[in-house]
């Protein structure tokens, strides 16, 4: 009997990649707006701040350019540069070269009327004449930087308020993106235990009854005859298994045991023997006795039959298959058609399937990841083409 862990539907690798991708696009793209957003208020709250100060800055350069105009009518070596305590100053010729300069910050630009550098605020204005050759007057004082706390505490705060409604909001548009999706699946996926259960029932019979038919009194035309059939309900089998088996996915709690794995494979071997047979393909065993694994016995048939199914599908006529058992591998190797270098990265991926001359849906390999998974079972593939592939198991 079947304990189910929950009721939902496990979306696929490849489906939760593309949710994932969507999923960081949105929160990208949602930085990236209230980024830009955040940066277009402060640049907005800085200009403000400058506007407020230029007119005090417009009176310090008036007073600037009396003082340089005083200085350039009576000029003699006593005279120095204007300074004043309230503002730091600088003046430049046409060629825009510095003559004399007061100021802390060197970051300067003469092309702004006023901005901001280096927590210093630049006001730049041109004087009526030349006094002492200065065709630009620079007057600097000092940002308090009091705004910038105050919009910084509001930005951080709306930031947070913003991408957090942002977020929620995309948690129910994604929501009501998946429902269609979710609904499909909850169909198909009915559909699919339905007629599962409806196959399940004559194939098993068929199977049975043909099990216990003594076949040593049959002649060879009809021991034809019953082979196929016989071939034809495992395979309808086997394809049942998987189908149910991805239906329910992980919401089957394992009922772990001590399995004798060496008794289990000689079973497994035989069971697909009429698999192999009508290919002409031969089984070479090297199993060695009383190799225990702890694990579901249903879940590790499951796996040991998804390998020598492929094993056989993917063969050669007159192939062999050579399965080996140790304490702590087993190793499946076929003479079969081998697999591309870059399609085995992709192999375990659910539906996919690189060769359609033979059929299949692709979910085989899949429910072998998923249960080596469980298990802490490594999985290592090793393939050559026209030569053959070879699956080891460890543990």
């Amino acid at each position: 009997m079947l304990v189910l862990k929950n009721s939902g539907i496990d979306l696929t690798k490849s489906e939760t990649r593309t949710l994932l991708g969507f999923s960081f696009l949105y929160s990208f793209l949602v930085l990236v707006i209230l980024s830009v957003v955040s940066y277009l208020y402060y640049q907005f709250q800085k200009d403000l701040m400058l506007q407020e100060k230029r007119q005090v800055l417009q009176n310090y350069s008036n007073d600037l350019i009396f003082r340089l105009k005083d200085l350039h009518v009576n000029i003699d070596k006593n005279n120095i540069y204007p300074r004043d305590e309230r503002f730091n100053s600088a003046i430049f010729d046409s060629n825009k070269k510095k003559i004399f300069s007061t100021l802390k910050s060197n970051d300067v630009s003469l092309d702004d009327i006023i901005y901001l550098s280096h927590n210093q605020i630049h006001f730049i204005k041109e004087p009526e004449s030349y006094y002492l050759g200065s065709k630009y007057i620079i007057v600097e004082v000092l940002d308090d930087g009091i705004w910038f706390e105050v919009i910084r505490y509001k930005i951080g705060i709306s930031f947070l308020l913003a991408f957090t409604f942002m977020m929620v909001l995309g948690y129910f548009i994604l929501k009501q993106v998946l429902k269609p999706m979710r609904d499909a699946l909850h169909l198909l996926d009915r559909f699919i235990k339905d007629t599962t259960h409806e196959l399940n029932t004559p194939v098993t019979a068929i199977i049975t009854n043909i099990e216990m038919i003594d076949k040593s009194s049959l002649d060879a035309r009809l021991l034809k005859k019953i082979n196929r059939i016989e071939i034809g309900a495992k395979t309808i089998s086997n394809i049942y298994e998987d189908l149910t088996f991805v239906t329910l996915n992980n919401q089957i709690i394992s009922n772990n045991e001590d399995i004798n794995l060496s008794n289990l494979l000689k079973q497994r071997v035989d069971y697909f023997n009429s698999l192999a047979t009508i290919k002409r393909v031969n089984f070479h065993l090297n199993i060695k006795d009383d190799v225990f694994i702890v694990c579901d016995i249903k879940k590790i048939t499951k796996l040991i039959d998804n390998i020598l199914s492929n094993a056989i599908k993917y063969n050669k006529i007159a192939g062999f298959i050579k399965v080996k058992l140790n304490y702590n591998i087993l190793s499946i190797e076929d003479s079969g058609k081998g697999i591309e270098k870059e399609n085995l990265k992709n192999l375990f991926e659910r539906y996919s399937r690189f060769d359609k001359s033979v059929g299949g849906f692709g979910i085989g390999l899949n429910i072998v990841s998923l249960i080596a998974k469980e298990y802490n079972l490594k999985i290592d593939i090793k393939s050559q083409i026209n030569v053959g592939t070879t699956v080891e198991i460890t543990w």
